[in-house]
């Protein structure tokens, strides 16, 4: 059977992949190892079962109401993981039904069963059932990633168990220690810290999440420290094993032994491409599996592209549709401007989102830069729904007060984030947030309390001479000091 393009894996690149090729009105096929895993890896074991279940914990845990109504508040008293996991069937049921739809309405075809190169364009799909054999003109791989299982750690699934198999746990342990202080080992780790359990994270590095502001990392493991757990940086793990039926250890090669009751292993994700026979293709993996791409994630074979995690940092599903978008418009000669100022978010508790630059990459490239905060405990917002820690940080160039930069963590960072998205696609300038009015009272106020901040330390730096030599850096602007936010001079 020939098409225009056949993609391999189902995921969030996957699909949008396929049907942007559809849209150009190509014959696309998707094939997927098991039938009813389509939306692959974020559908069925990561982003959407990890947060819906963040959710449930939210939830069930009032921690969004212990500020409001008290440190006793809690909708349920005794957790079990059946009601962490009662709506995860019904929301991926749901996605299911809607990818699936989407796919059938753009006619694509769907093969189950595992894929193989035997040729650069061929390639075989077979099952327990079936058996097909395909010729794509382009090929597109978002085949995804799968969590890093080394050899010499006895899994279990119950005691000592990997970020896939934490959805089957039968009941939450009462300690646990994290290996690996990624994005996805300290989501899980605060989420189980959250319900209450003893947690210990142990990763290699002297700093977590290196890519993140680091204020921002650091009001973070300040509120996970306030939920009781406790972090070994720097330290490397030599052996993890089962002492008994209620505990395991993890030594360190430093000398200490950590006790918990369950050990879960995140130290890195590797490619799920060990059985598509890359060799066929022409296409070598790299150590972790991963396939080398340029800026338009194309292969060194020319007609074989790779998306999503295949490919590596970020892995965020959002990022991983555009990339799956991008290169189908590529493969089949079609202008694709990509939009330049992709933000991050990370599910934890608080959660956290950016756009843009950072601190140490504006300092490392020499930016004249400068910083507006507005902190939760500020808006009335933050009062009203009892985040008093949060904070919300706009970096901007000193002299054109052009946007470089939006760093937030807090209750609904990921939403509040597409705010300053949005203005720095367009060239804003602090201005906008200075001139601009904001439902009151909204976490939208936070980016009116900052643009302010930032531009009344401008304003205070200016020397009489200076003043004399032009207008103003910022107009006069008669806000009332409540709209304004507390503690600042306007």
């Amino acid at each position: 059977m020939h098409y225009d393009l056949i993609v391999i894996g189902s995921g969030p690149a996957g699909q949008k992949g396929a049907i942007a090729a559809a849209k150009l009105n190509k014959r696309v096929a998707i094939v997927e190892r098991r039938g009813r895993a389509i939306g692959g890896v974020c559908l069925h074991t990561g982003t959407i079962p990890s947060k819906t279940m963040r959710e449930a914990i939210l939830h069930l845990t009032g921690y969004r109401q212990r500020e409001v109504y008290g440190d006793q508040y809690r909708n349920k008293r005794h957790i079990r993981m059946e009601d962490l996991s009662r709506k995860l069937h019904q929301v991926t049921d749901r996605e299911l039904e809607v990818i699936q739809d989407q796919l059938e309405r753009n006619r694509i075809d769907i093969f189950t069963g595992h894929a193989s190169f035997v040729g650069p364009h061929e390639i075989e799909v077979e099952s327990s059932a079936n058996y097909a054999r395909l010729h794509g003109e382009k090929i597109l791989l978002a085949c995804g990633t799968r969590p890093s299982r080394p050899d010499h750690i006895p899994f279990d699934g119950e005691h000592i168990f990997d970020t896939d198999e934490f959805l089957h746990l039968e009941e939450i342990p009462r300690s646990m220690i994290v290996v690996g202080g990624g994005v996805i080992g300290i989501e899980y780790a605060i989420m189980f810290a959250t319900l209450g359990v003893d947690v210990t994270v142990v990763d290699g590095r002297e700093r977590l999440l290196d890519f993140c502001d680091r204020e921002i990392v650091d009001t973070l493991l300040y509120h996970a420290r306030a939920l009781g757990m406790t972090f070994r940086l720097g330290e490397e793990v030599t052996q993890i094993e089962k002492l008994n039926e209620n505990t395991v250890f993890v030594e360190l090669k430093s000398g200490k032994r950590l006790i918990a009751a369950t050990a879960l292993f995140s130290a890195g994700r590797v490619g799920d491409s060990d059985r598509l026979n890359l060799a066929a293709a022409g296409l070598s993996p790299d150590g972790r599996g991963r396939i080398k791409c340029d800026e338009n994630y194309q292969t060194e074979v020319p007609h074989i592209y790779g998306v999503g995690d295949i490919v590596g940092f970020p892995s965020l599903a959002s990022t991983s549709m555009e990339q799956g978008r991008r290169a189908a418009c590529h493969a089949f000669g079609q202008t694709y401007e990509a939009f330049r100022h992709m933000p991050y978010g990370l599910f934890t508790i608080p959660e956290i989102s950016m756009v843009g630059k950072s601190e140490q990459e504006l300092t490392a490239d020499c930016v004249p830069y400068e910083v507006g905060l507005a902190r939760f405990s500020e808006i009335a917002r933050g009062q009203i729904i009892g985040d008093e820690t949060g904070l919300l940080k706009l970096l901007f160039h000193r002299e054109t007060l052009e946007l470089l930069g939006v760093h937030c963590i807090g209750d609904s960072a990921t939403e509040i984030v597409h705010i300053g998205q949005t203005v720095m696609g367009l060239g804003g300038t602090l201005e906008y947030f200075r001139d601009a009015v904001f439902n009151y009272p909204t976490m939208a106020e936070c980016y009116k309390v900052a643009a302010l901040d930032g531009l009344n330390k401008l304003a205070a730096e200016r020397s009489p001479a200076a003043e004399d030599a032009g207008p103003p850096v910022m107009p006069p602007v008669d806000v009332p000091p409540t709209e304004a936010g507390l503690g600042l001079n306007v």
